[in-house]
């Protein structure tokens, strides 16, 4: 698999290079003419999950869950999944209510969806749920003494490979990368970033103070920038720089910096502020990078990968190679560092760097300074059902 997806990347990218436009080069004519070569089909990816169908009183605590606001939530999703057959006549159906009651939304529920719980592929039934917010930072337009760490808009030099263009199967894989001459490389590390910052000379738009709360910004993908005189503006992901995720809780634990229990968000924060030099050292373990973009004023959440805003307390990021995207998902766990149950229908919005696997779930707290506390220590066991119309044919 891994041949096949690197010699798919090297044909794309050299297509995307033939037809690319201004600052590169046309690609001088070979001496002998080239051989005509096709990539063998991509083997399909491995499934992440299985889903069994299951009656709705499988679902814990089901009867006493306050629908209206995973109702709304779904109804962003409809805005895209309307587009598919399989779920028009169940969006048709949702958009159709009218202030509808709490038993009138479960009847709909019912009556329009099956329940499937999702099952790792190891037979087990729990996973692992995360929780991720929208931060809010001090910052400025302009760069100064106080405010010296840019936020980046996306390069133009960064290259991204949609393989789903060509393979359906590989549809939420995209590949990243750069022209170095006539060669593709990856592209930079957030190290290779961080210590030649002339790498993305013109693209700030934003500069912070803290470089802790930056680095944080990176991780939950949206956020919101005051400015001195008191304007708020709110960005959003654009892109990342293609390197993989790595958890510097982790390496903090590996290290023997911080006990296991001490490597949340705000433990980490706390080492970060205690040790300043070993700071910019720690952040580079990371290598992914994100890049931003400024968002409308007006939006009622931040963007998600499906390009809806995102409800507070009942959206989640989920591998969209277990959970359909756009899905509603009846979600069972506790809150964060409590055995205190909670259960409710929540919607598969979102897509994470480090949300991989088939029972995993990162759940969306929303705004300021509650929600990044809720959010940073949130590390629990859930359960997940995924709900699907009942024209939906289970994954072999």
């Amino acid at each position: 698999m891994k041949n096949q997806l690197s010699f798919i990347l090297i044909i794309a990218l050299l297509l995307l290079t033939a037809c690319s436009t201004g600052t590169i080069s046309p690609t001088p004519a070979p001496s002998q003419p080239a051989e005509s070569v096709t990539p063998p089909p991509p083997e399909k990816p491995a499934k992440k999950s299985i889903h069994k169908r299951a009656p709705w009183s499988a679902l814990t605590d089901w009867a006493n869950d306050d629908l209206l606001p995973a109702w709304q939530a779904f109804l962003k999703s409809c805005t895209v999944l309307s587009k598919q057959s399989l779920w028009q006549e169940t969006c048709g159906a949702a958009a159709s209510l009218q202030k509808p009651t709490n038993a009138t939304l479960r009847n709909f529920f019912e009556t329009y969806f099956i329940p499937y719980q999702v099952i790792n592929i190891d037979n087990s039934e729990e996973g692992l749920v995360t929780g991720y917010y929208e931060p809010l930072l001090k910052g400025s337009r302009k760069p100064s003494k106080r405010y010296r760490h840019p936020i980046y808009a996306a390069p133009n030099e960064l290259l991204t490979i949609d393989l789903g263009a060509a393979y359906p199967e590989l549809k939420d894989l995209r590949l990243r990368g750069r022209l170095d001459g006539r060669k593709i490389v990856p592209y930079y590390t957030r190290a290779e970033i961080m210590n030649n910052p002339s790498i993305l000379n013109g693209y700030e738009f934003l500069w912070v103070e803290d470089e802790v709360e930056l680095f944080f910004l990176h991780v939950q993908g949206s956020g919101r920038i005051v400015f001195d005189n008191g304007e708020v503006m709110k960005i959003g992901f654009a892109d990342q720089n293609g390197h993989p995720y790595n958890s510097i809780g982790k390496v903090l634990v590996q290290r023997g910096e911080l006990a296991l229990e001490q490597a949340s968000m705000q433990g980490i924060k706390q080492w970060g502020q205690k040790n300043p030099t070993k700071l910019p050292e720690l952040l580079q373990q990371n290598a992914r990078y994100v890049f931003f973009r400024e968002l409308p004023a007006d939006l009622s959440g931040p963007i998600g990968a499906m390009g809806v805003p995102l409800t507070a307390g009942r959206s989640i990021a989920i591998d969209p190679l277990s959970i359909p995207q756009g899905a509603p998902v009846f979600l069972a766990t506790t809150w964060p560092n409590t055995y205190k149950p909670l259960n409710r229908l929540m919607v598969a919005q979102d897509v994470g760097s480090a949300i991989k696997g088939g029972i995993r779930a990162d759940f969306f707290w929303g705004f300021g300074q509650e929600a990044g506390n809720q959010a940073g220590k949130m590390k629990q066991s859930g359960k997940m059902w995924v709900l699907m119309p009942r024209d939906y044919a289970v994954p072999d």
